[in-house]
């Protein structure tokens, strides 16, 4: 059940991340597409998606349990579990009775008895039934990239399982002007996603799913035998299983399979790479808070923003629930180094309404 596809110890910070992924890169130059390679590139539109999820699902690999069995759990204070836990991978179903999933090293299963070493609360690491929207494009120009002033090349790997979020990535780059080809890995595996991983025709590779720790998560594992993984694991909520690397000279970008945990890496680590490879830059406007943003410290939070009588409004704190992007009109991310902002101070934040 362990899967030997592992985080570190420590997360690594945005910054460092974002720095370790742009290094080296300068804007492409203007290339011009043959016909049939375009025509290869159009695919037909992505229907419109029923409410989703239609049951509670797992946003995170880990075991499911209920919070209120947890209660007083430390690793100074473990707690017996009278039976084995369940452990679910995200987009599982939540089994009945239980109200959360947490981390496998938060559960100490080497003795008899396995042990609980840390609280939760109801809801964590669960996406709710319905928390979703039903429609997509109300939420697509969450994704999109700018304005590139370049045609730029990409190549969108899609994980079996993550098909949701590969579609959005493709259709916000193709709408934006930039040359997309989408393929997906025959299987799960690290070598199924190995052959799928070809950087020699592209300026940005971006993967979708198999990030994380789950039993059938293998694209860090297939990414480190085609090429160097730079980090695996980031200090950012949501979105801590990501990863960036590069093959010879390409960059690599390695998304979570879930929207709401890819759209903030897609945010933070794949648009700043378009914008270096394109010599643009996304839209940003200052606005004073209508309200404060309280953040935790050690972990880069993204926020998203409303407006209301020219000043930002908090939406949603270290969660992207797509029910919430569809009416925000402008994100930014708390560096971890930071407990937030108070009300009043002006903040600079992206736009996501750029059309």
């Amino acid at each position: 059940m362990t899967s030997t596809q592992r985080l570190p110890a420590s997360l690594t910070p945005l910054d460092v991340a974002l720095a370790a992924l742009l290094r080296g890169l300068e804007p492409v130059k203007a290339i011009a597409l043959p016909l049939r390679e375009a025509l290869g590139c159009v695919t037909a539109e992505m229907p419109p998606l029923k409410a989703i999820p239609t049951h509670e699902v797992a946003a995170a690999d880990g075991f499911a349990l209920r919070a209120r069995d947890l209660v007083g759990a430390s690793s100074y204070t473990p707690l017996p579990l009278m039976k084995e836990p369940v452990w679910v991978e995200a987009g599982d179903s939540i089994p009945d009775g239980c109200d959360c999933v947490i981390d496998e090293d938060a559960v100490d299963r080497t003795g008899p008895m396995a042990q609980v070493l840390a609280e939760a609360i109801p809801g964590q690491g669960i996406r709710r039934r319905g928390g979703e929207v039903a429609d997509t494009r109300t939420i697509i120009c969450a994704w999109w990239p700018g304005d590139p002033r370049h045609l730029l090349r990409t190549r969108v790997v899609n994980i079996p399982g993550g098909d949701i979020t590969a579609k959005l990535i493709a259709r916000s780059l193709r709408a934006a002007g930039v040359d997309v080809v989408c393929v997906a890995a025959d299987a799960r595996d690290a070598a199924s996603i190995a052959k799928a991983l070809d950087a020699s025709a592209c300026d940005l590779l971006v993967t979708v799913g198999g990030s994380g720790v789950g039993r059938t998560d293998a694209t860090v594992l297939a990414l480190a035998g085609r090429g160097e993984v730079l980090t695996h694991g980031l200090a950012l909520q949501p979105g801590r299983t990501a990863a960036v690397g590069r093959i010879g000279r390409t960059p690599i970008v390695v998304l979570p399979g879930a929207p709401d945990q890819a759209l903030a890496v897609w945010w933070t680590l794949g648009l700043p790479a378009i914008d270096c490879l394109a010599g643009g830059q996304r839209k940003t406007a200052v606005r004073p808070l209508a309200q404060k943003i309280a953040s935790s410290v050690g972990i880069a939070e993204t926020v998203l923003l409303g407006e209301q009588e020219g000043a930002w409004v908090p939406l949603a704190v270290g969660d992207l629930p797509l029910t919430v992007i569809a009416r925000a009109k402008a994100w930014l991310v708390v560096p971890g180094d930071s407990e937030g902002y108070a009300a009043g101070t002006p903040v600079n934040a992206y736009l996501l309404d750029l059309r």
